[in-house]
């Protein structure tokens, strides 16, 4: 069993950054392909970047340059690091790997 923690979202001014993580605990995951998507209120489901277990990454076309997901296996744990945020990227946010799924984490973007 494999449990996902995320930490850290907040409230960020437009052209802030934040870095969420997803911490694994259970298991090591070093080898699990991780996921992160968000959805906004009255949105559906946006996914928005992957990193196989070997490090190699995507990310969708609407974050791409702004967002960066990376993972440092000896912490067990995968980032997303968020820069030159928008309001539009105000949303709830989660990370996934097989069928675990973190709490998800709040992200408000506003000044």
């Amino acid at each position: 069993q494999v449990q996902l923690v995320e930490s850290g979202g907040g409230l960020v001014q437009p052209g802030g950054s934040l870095r969420l993580s997803c911490a694994a605990s259970g298991r090591t995951f070093s080898n699990y392909v991780v996921f992160w998507f968000r959805q906004a209120p009255g949105k559906e489901r946006e996914w928005l970047a992957t990193i196989e277990g070997g490090g190699r990454t995507y990310h969708a076309e609407s974050v791409k340059g702004r967002f960066t997901i990376s993972r440092d296996n000896a912490k067990n744990t995968v980032y997303l690091q968020m820069n030159s945020l928008k309001p539009d990227d105000t949303a709830i946010y989660y990370c996934n790997s097989r069928t675990y799924w973190g709490q998800v984490t709040q992200v408000t973007v506003s000044s």
